[in-house]
C-alpha cells in the first residue's frame, strides 16, 4: 500500500459567476493574473514549495483550459510517478452519476483517491486565492495540538465578517464556535477555506454526511465535527491574502503587483510561484513608448503609453494608444489611438483604432449591479471592438461588436453588450 503523510486536495470546479464575462468559458482558477501566471499557479506553488507533492485538482465548470495548463504537472515538478498532480473531473458510477454539488460532497467522490495513498493528514484547499503560505507550518501547528481539524484562518475588518465563515476560539487557539457567514459576527477571525485534517476524522464525516444535499465544509463538515467534539484549533495566518472573487478584487490585486513596493511579492527567490511558461520571443519596447509603474508580459510589442497596468503575454499596443490602470491579458491587441482607462480587457482581444474605453460617468450597471460595478469596463475573451467607439464604466462587452452595436458610436455607462456566450 502506498503511504503518504499528507495529500492535498484542491476544489478547482468553481463557476466563478461573480467575474461575469472573464469566466463565460473558463474555470476562475484558469483565470490569467500578474501578467504571466493563473490563479491556480498560487495554491500548486505552495504545495510543492511546502513539501506536499500529491495533489488531486477538482475540475468541473469549463476544464479545457485548466487542464491543459496543468498537464502532466512539470512546471510545479508535481509529474511524479508515486503521487504528483491528478485531475479528477465527476465521473459516471455503476450506479448513478452525479456532479459536484458542494465542496464537502466533491471530496467524499473521490474517496477512493484519498484511500490509495492512505494518508494521516489531508489538506483541504480552493482554487481562487491569491497568497503565498507554508503548508507544513500548519501542519506542525496541527500536530503539536493534537488537533483533528486545524482551519487556516485571517483577521478581516469586522465590517466584511459577514462574507466569511467566522470563529470564536480560547486562548489555545482551540475553536469554541463556527459561524458560516454570520449576519452580526462576533468575530474578525475568518475561515480562509483551507483545512487539515486528520485523515480518519475526515473520512468519518464525509461518510456519516454523504446523503446531505450539497454538502460543504463550512455548512456541514465542519458544524458535524464541533458536534462530535473533535478537537478543531483555528492557525492564524498574518500574510497576504486575496478572494479574488470580485471583478474589483481581481482588479485591485493586479494593481498592487505595480507598487513600488508591492504588498505581495511575486520577486522573492526563496518562495517562488511556478508556472507554464510557453517557448515565446522577449517583449520589445520602442523608443517612442512610454512606460510608467507597469508589468510586462513577454512576447508583448509596446508602441503607446503604459501606466500603472498589468500586460499579458503577446500583447500588441499601438502608437499613439494609452493604457492607464488597467488590466490587459495576453494575445489582446490596442489599435492606434485608443484609450483606455481602468478596464479589464480579457484574453485575445482586438480593439480597433481611436477608441475610448472606460469614459463618463459611474452608472450602476442596468443588469448585473453587483458584478459590473467598481468602475471598471470588462472586456470578455475574444471579443472585437469596432473603429471609432467609446464605452462607459461599470459595463460589459463580449463577443464580435459591430458599430451599429453602439448608438450614436457610445455604450454608455451602466450598459451590457453581450454577443457571445450565455453567461454575463
Amino acid at each position: 500500500m502506498i503511504k503518504k503523510e499528507m495529500i492535498a486536495m484542491l476544489l478547482a470546479g468553481g463557476q466563478g459567476s461573480r467575474l461575469g464575462v472573464l469566466t463565460a468559458d473558463v474555470a476562475k482558477p484558469a483565470v490569467s493574473f500578474g501578467g504571466k501566471y493563473r490563479i491556480i499557479d498560487f495554491p500548486l506553488s505552495n504545495c510543492i514549495n511546502s513539501g506536499v507533492d500529491t495533489v488531486g485538482v477538482l475540475t468541473q465548470y469549463q476544464p479545457l483550459r485548466l487542464n491543459t495548463h496543468i498537464g502532466i504537472g512539470i512546471p510545479w515538478d508535481l509529474d511524479r510517478n508515486v503521487g504528483g498532480v491528478s485531475i479528477l473531473p465527476p465521473y459516471e458510477k455503476s450506479a448513478s452519476s452525479e456532479w459536484y454539488t458542494g465542496t464537502a460532497n466533491a471530496i467524499y467522490q473521490n474517496l477512493k483517491y484519498m484511500e490509495y495513498f492512505n494518508p494521516d493528514y489531508v489538506l483541504i484547499l480552493g482554487g481562487d486565492h491569491i497568497y503565498k503560505m507554508d503548508y507544513e507550518v500548519m501542519l506542525d501547528f496541527h500536530k503539536a495540538n493534537k488537533a483533528d481539524v486545524t482551519l487556516a484562518t485571517i483577521p478581516v475588518p469586522i465590517e466584511e465578517a459577514s462574507r466569511f465563515g467566522v470563529v470564536i476560539t480560547d486562548d489555545s487557539g482551540k475553536i469554541q464556535e463556527f459561524e458560516e457567514k454570520p449576519e452580526h459576527p462576533r468575530s474578525n477571525l475568518a475561515s480562509m477555506g483551507i483545512y487539515i485534517f486528520s485523515w480518519p476524522v475526515l473520512r468519518e464525516a464525509l461518510i456519516k454526511l454523504k446523503d446531505q444535499p450539497a454538502c460543504d465544509f463550512g455548512k456541514h463538515i465542519i458544524p458535524y465535527c464541533h458536534e462530535q467534539g473533535k478537537r478543531i484549533f483555528a492557525y492564524e495566518y498574518n500574510g497576504y491574502w486575496k478572494d479574488v472573487g470580485t471583478l474589483g478584487a481581481y482588479w485591485e490585486a493586479n494593481m498592487e503587483l505595480t507598487d513600488l513596493i508591492p504588498v505581495f511579492n511575486l520577486y522573492e527567490e526563496y518562495w517562488k510561484i511556478y508556472t507554464k511558461s510557453d517557448k515565446i520571443p522577449p517583449q520589445f519596447v520602442s523608443d517612442e513608448a512610454s512606460i510608467d509603474r507597469s508589468i510586462i508580459g513577454e512576447a508583448s510589442e509596446i508602441y503607446g503609453n503604459v501606466s500603472n497596468s498589468v500586460i499579458g503575454t503577446g500583447v500588441y499596443i499601438a502608437p499613439g494608444a494609452v493604457v492607464r490602470d488597467s488590466i490587459i491579458m495576453s494575445s489582446s491587441y490596442i489599435d492606434e489611438g485608443t484609450v483606455i482607462d481602468k478596464a479589464i480587457i480579457a484574453e485575445s482581444v482586438k480593439i480597433g483604432k481611436n477608441c475610448k474605453i472606460g469614459v463618463g460617468e459611474e452608472k450602476p450597471n442596468k443588469f448585473k449591479p453587483d458584478i459590473y460595478a467598481f468602475g471598471l469596463a470588462t472586456i470578455g475573451e475574444d471579443s472585437v471592438i469596432p473603429d471609432g467607439v467609446s464605452v462607459g464604466k461599470n459595463t460589459a462587452i463580449s463577443g464580435v461588436t459591430e458599430l451599429s452595436d453602439y448608438p450614436n458610436g457610445l455604450l454608455d455607462s451602466g450598459e451590457s453588450l453581450i454577443k457571445a456566450g450565455d453567461k454575463v
